[in-house]
């Protein structure tokens, strides 16, 4: 994976993300962001990584997030860097694929996100959501048509599972795909679908009468519309849709041949929560840089805020939950790279690193104090989006079902 950027911007009050040698440890002193040496975990290839994807947030995000969060864009020119880097789809094989291990994956999530959940999201999505059912599900034709382009960034794909009347019930949905000759004719409405107004493609999940299948929906389809969510208070650069097909008629070869039942979207949404898991640490992390930056800057009753118990209190409790976090999303995914990581062990993952962050960054704006409020600093912009993320893919209800289940054999569901 190489960084193909050229160029720097210089750092704005935005730029609360630093570089890979970030707070320098001095003698007697610890990293207060890496306060438990993480970083020492990674192998050279892992931390090279890591550093590439955080130096492009730091020179292509940052220094602009504010204003398309503002505005309410996404920046649609990023979508080939990422591509020409390598991050899409970076962890499935083949087909124009990086290939990479699930912890560099995870590291990559968590610089992305870092920067915006916005733009770690639109990653997940093109590869965790659309390319990952097309790599493990689909026919090999529909694997050489599709994902090379999809990797490269030339074709933007979403995932239409959710619908208005079926979020955390996905067996619920409403859309149908009915024979009708050699074809399958496609019905129904999905909504939250993030990169829908402008995917070129989309992998939808619909009922049948051999039960619920997915499909490749090329969006320039007759009878596919899709309209773009506004008034967002949360991800507002990123795109949202709802998706509407209306007597969309496709090829039998569209189908996913390899997977039927809920096992095949389920299993996607476990490969974004994977992400997320490690995206999550990103933003908590971000939003704890800069609080403790204004907390030694700040200066109230003749001494920085930071030097005041309560506000110390505070600072301590998010980095303890940054760095108990990032220890949790690398032990997950070292599991994941060995083999023996459950599903049920990402629910856990993705439960307990989103409330951490949402938790942190509501803890950093009450340190910023006003200032916590405006988009100069980061962290109003990360509470907002980690609104979102503490509902999609999975809410925290249903996680801590799933775990209850898990614990105790009993299902609560129902």
């Amino acid at each position: 994976m190489s960084n193909t950027m050229e160029g720097t911007t210089a750092p704005t009050s935005e730029t609360y993300m630093t570089d890979a040698s970030h707070h320098a440890i001095t003698p007697g002193k610890l990293d207060p962001v890496d306060f438990l040496q993480i970083d020492d975990m990674l192998d050279p290839e892992e931390r090279l990584l890591r550093d590439t994807v955080r130096g492009y947030v730091r020179d292509r995000v940052l220094p602009d997030i504010a204003e398309w969060f503002d505005v309410g864009t996404f920046p649609k020119e990023l979508i080939r860097e990422m591509g020409d880097m390598g991050l899409l789809g970076m962890h499935l094989d083949g087909y124009g694929c990086a290939g990479t291990s699930a912890v560099a994956y995870g590291l990559a999530c968590t610089e992305l996100e870092a920067g915006d959940s916005g733009i770690r999201s639109f990653v997940s999505v093109q590869g965790s959501l659309a390319m990952y059912p097309i790599w493990a599900f689909g026919s090999e034709d529909q694997k050489q048509e599709w994902l090379p382009r999809m990797a490269s960034g030339e074709v933007v794909g979403c995932f239409g599972l959710t619908e208005p009347d079926s979020g955390s019930d996905p067996g619920s949905m409403r859309t149908v795909a009915t024979r009708d000759g050699d074809d399958w004719v496609l019905n129904g409405t999905k909504m939250w679908i993030t990169n829908g107004s402008i995917a070129d493609v989309a992998v939808v999940w619909a009922r049948t009468e051999e039960g619920i299948r997915g499909f490749i929906v090329p969006t320039d389809t007759p009878g596919f519309t899709a309209n773009t969510i506004h008034q967002k208070l949360s991800l507002r650069a990123s795109v949202t849709s709802e998706l509407v097909m209306d007597d969309v008629r496709l090829p039998a070869d569209s189908m996913l041949p390899g997977v039927q039942g809920l096992k095949g979207p389920l299993s996607c949404l476990n490969e974004a929560r994977f992400g997320i898991m490690f995206g999550a640490v990103g933003a908590a992390r971000a939003c704890y840089e800069a609080a403790l930056t204004y907390s030694t800057e700040r200066v109230q009753f003749a001494k920085p805020i930071g030097a005041f118990q309560l506000t110390q209190q505070k600072l301590v409790e998010m980095m303890v939950g940054v760095n108990q976090g990032m220890l949790l999303a690398m032990h997950l995914g070292r599991k994941r790279d060995e083999g023996s990581l459950s599903a049920e062990h990402v629910n856990f993952g993705k439960l307990v690193n989103v409330r951490m962050a949402l938790d942190t960054a509501r803890s950093a704006r009450s340190v910023l104090g006003a200032n916590g409020i405006t988009l100069e600093y980061p962290v109003v912009r990360h509470m907002n989006n980690l609104e979102s993320v503490y509902t999609y893919e999975g809410t925290n209800e249903i996680h801590t079902l799933v775990l209850g289940q898990a614990i105790t054999g009993l299902q609560a569901f129902s």
